[in-house]
């Protein structure tokens, strides 16, 4: 498989309970997230792959960074552990875009 033959999903297509990953760094995190989502750093995804199994369960996992980049990485890894995983094209960008809702550590609006 290659990165162009990932799963992706477009911030609109995503089904109202999706099930969130968010690879992107604490820092980036605590700017802004999406409410709900599991953040596992990328670099933490191979050590902390039960809890993304677990959190996914039976169903689809949709996995997010900043612009898409981070996040087709680990759809790539996901899905070729078995996962049932996809990429959110334009990550928290397209997110922040499409006016959907993000919340921070601070409270404070979402900067990109």
């Amino acid at each position: 498989m290659t990165s162009a033959n990932i799963p992706t999903v477009s911030v609109g297509d995503l089904p109202a309970d999706a099930v969130l990953l968010d690879v992107r760094e604490p820092e980036e995190w605590a700017a802004g997230r999406v409410e709900g989502a599991l953040h596992i750093p990328i670099r933490e995804v191979v050590d902390r792959f039960g809890e993304i199994t677990e959190r996914a369960g039976d169903g689809p996992l949709y996995v997010l960074c900043k612009v898409g980049g981070r996040s087709a990485q680990v759809t790539e890894y996901l899905v070729r552990q078995g996962v049932d995983a996809t990429n959110v094209a334009g990550g928290l960008h397209a997110w922040h875009d499409a006016g959907k809702p993000l919340v921070s550590d601070a409270g404070e609006p979402f900067v990109l």
